[in-house]
């Protein structure tokens, strides 16, 4: 694919620019933010994991810009922790859910999904030109000493995101097929990485990427385990069989979160640090654990079912 550039300023970042002025609310300091996250990812996530060498530097200084440029408008946390969750926050989806994500072939407007995604910020499924999937090297694995591999794993779904990536990172980014992500998404989920779909103020208040994550090395997982509570639950809990269950831990082994521990040779989940992701489902050979939607964990994203309830409202 050949992107075409105009003078000093890449196309791409003209169609960010172009589309940013679309968004209710949305500041030229929210475009300068976005602009920055997008073309310096590798700087923004080492920042924020504290691995980079200018961290005691840049994360001071983003923070005082934020709160003078960005302030917590009412009704929302002024705890900075809550605050930084409430910008920008990933959705555990279920490995079919993101296969469906990255197999829409239509344009979609999906706005203020906020009994999914429970935030007052960046909670728009904004899909132009869906099938522009761009595959990245992970930033957060990469700010890493030793990272998990591949890391070839960043869904960037849609433009004006896909165009802006590939444009600015050409030697960390590919254009991919549909099939293409999904293999992606199958490998991950085979290693026992998590699936989410990532929301983000500062890109455009919307989805723009589905990340499969390690919590070794995912800054997100680093955020929840230091309270920054940006992770949202499926809206399912598993379920162990006792009566099947073998003992044999292969599911606690890979579960990302740490929710299950063998007790008298069972499985047992701790609910509260369950996320519903799935992984230990595909993994119990003996198939004695289930997920169950759990009204205390929110509600799903289901893409197709958010589709026909835009369709119906308008």
């Amino acid at each position: 694919m050949t992107i075409k550039r105009r003078g000093l300023v890449k196309t791409s970042t003209r169609a960010f620019y172009q589309e940013a002025k679309k968004v209710e609310n949305y500041s030229f300091y929210d475009f300068l933010h976005g602009y920055l996250y997008s073309k310096w990812p590798y700087l923004y996530i080492g920042v924020g994991t504290g691995e980079h060498k200018l961290n005691r530097f840049l994360a001071p200084l983003f923070l005082f810009l934020t709160s003078v440029f960005s302030p917590a408008k009412e009704g929302e946390p002024e705890d900075s922790k809550l605050a930084f969750a409430n910008s920008y926050h990933g959705k555990v989806i279920q490995i079919e859910e993101a296969k469906r994500l990255v197999s829409i072939k239509e344009e979609i407007e999906i706005r203020n999904i906020e009994k999914v995604i429970p935030f007052t910020r960046a909670k728009d499924i904004i899909m132009k030109n869906p099938e522009h999937i761009i595959a990245l090297d992970c930033p957060c694995r990469l700010s890493r000493e030793n990272p998990c591999n591949p890391v070839d794993v960043c869904l960037v779904v849609g433009d004006p995101f896909a165009s802006f990536i590939l444009e600015h990172q050409p030697e960390k980014s590919r254009l991919i097929s549909s099939e293409e992500a999904i293999s992606i998404l199958e490998a991950e989920h085979e290693r026992g990485h998590v699936s989410h779909a990532y929301f983000k103020d500062a890109m455009l208040n919307r989805f723009y990427a589905i990340c499969n994550c390690c919590s070794c090395c995912c800054a997100a997982f680093q955020a929840q385990r230091n309270g920054t509570p940006m992770i949202i639950t499926s809206g399912y809990t598993a379920f162990v069989n006792g009566e099947l269950c073998e003992g044999c831990s292969i599911c606690s082994q890979f579960c990302q979160f740490d929710a299950i521990a063998i007790i008298n040779q069972k499985a047992v989940i701790d609910s509260e640090f369950c996320y519903g992701c799935g992984v230990c489902v595909d993994k119990c050979e003996q198939k004695a654990i289930v997920l169950n939607l759990d009204p205390a964990k929110g509600i799903p994203l289901e893409i197709n079912k958010l589709m026909e309830e835009a369709l119906v409202v308008n």
